[in-house]
């Protein structure tokens, strides 16, 4: 039976980054194994970049469902089901023998995987509101931006040890890890008298509520093109680090580490400034340093090759600025629609994965030949995200 002991907030913090691991683990780790997975599956490199949109499209799809679940049905219950689940599909792709079991594995995975990012947003939202959400919501991102970091580099040592099966053997018992910590730790956070029904009509009534709204794609959408802007590069790392940086498979690091050390200190600024700052400053200051290195980026593809680290070095200040400007206005989306917070999570979700999805599937391979192409692919999305965000500033003055 789980404990009814209360769960500190760092560990709280600690357990709901773990699981927000889990989906950006089932892409950065398995990157290095591209062309292991091409030479094992017989399989074709677009075949092989497509179990990565297939992933994503799948996440993204089913990321709309969580949220409206854990409101019907409890946030714990949702999150250890969706465990579950992820356990078999990890099972399933270490087993798979042909690139089309792969996709439909991974397809599996994708459904599974967002579980733990949505639902802990809600999980936050539930417990803590203001200054102290912002805060704990900064430091489940500081803890989780260690995942990204570690997982290609794991990946790149297990192709180069063992081989691409054993990374998705190493996600399958991680899952069952947390299915157990889940079930002795993780409290339940909405009780059944606030549970919200869960049935086509009501379902219907709050995605159209949400997804008419304006200023929820402009501030949804200001995050979702953030974003994109750095899966552009973490879709196009096997072309960026083995074609353009000459690196091998176990040297991912060079790409990954800059990115999530920026996310971790982009984290870490937002969570001393909670509270100091008011957030549309703390987002002024993250569109500065996000269009400065997009800017930096382009200019120098545009005259001199790929090389390190001058390639690497403006991810490390992009991601920074990211994770300046993602806790805050996360909760101003969530808090658009206070009763229902959870298919929020999940709308919001959707929009930054779709997009995602859409990056690994057409952009990525059109864009990855060329790093110039690349660089200005991430201002031109920067651009857009503080496109968004300042006409939602403009709606939000003159509704007051």
């Amino acid at each position: 039976m789980p404990s009814s002991r209360p769960i500190a907030p760092s560990m709280l913090a600690l357990l709901l980054a773990s699981l927000a691991i889990l989906g950006p683990f089932a892409v950065d780790s398995y990157l290095p194994a591209f062309p292991d997975i091409q030479a094992s599956l017989q399989a074709t490199p677009l075949q092989v970049q497509q179990t990565l949109s297939i992933y994503m499209f799948a996440f993204a799809m089913m990321i709309l469902w969580h949220g409206a679940l854990s409101d019907a049905f409890g946030r714990r219950n949702i999150i250890i089901g969706s465990l579950v689940v992820f356990a078999i599909a990890s099972l399933g792709c270490a087993s798979a023998h042909s690139v089309e079991y792969l996709w439909a594995f991974r397809a599996l995975q994708g459904i599974s995987a967002g579980a733990g990012i949505v639902i802990g947003r809600a999980i936050i939202r539930d417990l803590h509101a203001g200054p102290q959400a912002e805060k704990l919501l900064s430091l489940v991102t500081m803890i989780f931006s260690i995942g990204p970091a570690i997982a290609p580099v794991i990946g790149g040592w297990i192709v180069k040890l063992l081989n691409w099966r054993a990374i998705f053997l190493l996600l399958f018992a991680y899952t069952l890890l947390l299915v157990w910590i889940c079930w002795k730790r993780l409290p339940e956070t909405l009780p059944a008298a606030q549970r919200q029904p869960f049935n086509p009509h009501f379902l219907w009534q709050s995605y159209s509520r949400i997804f008419r709204t304006p200023l929820f794609h402009l501030k949804a959408g200001a995050l979702a093109f953030n974003f994109a802007g750095l899966f552009l590069f973490v879709a196009s790392a096997p072309a960026v680090v083995t074609v353009h940086l000459s690196l091998g498979p176990d040297q991912f690091a060079w790409l990954f580490v800059p990115a999530v050390s920026g996310i971790f200190l982009g984290s870490l600024a937002s969570n001393r400034l909670a509270g100091k700052w008011p957030i549309p400053r703390q987002v002024r200051v993250g569109f500065i340093l996000m269009l400065g290195s997009g800017l930096f980026n382009t200019l120098y593809h545009a005259l001199y090759p790929a090389q390190l680290p001058w390639t690497v070095a403006p991810l490390f200040f992009y991601t920074i600025g990211m994770s300046m400007v993602m806790p805050g206005v996360t909760l101003m989306v969530l808090d658009l629609f206070p009763q229902i917070r959870g298919i929020v999570a999940s709308c919001q979700s959707f929009t930054m994965t779709m997009l995602a999805a859409v990056v690994a599937g057409a952009l990525s391979p059109l864009l990855s030949h060329s790093m110039f192409l690349l660089a200005a692919g991430q201002l031109s999305f920067v651009l857009l995200g503080f496109l968004f965000w300042s006409v939602g500033q403009l709606k939000n003055v003159r509704a007051t």
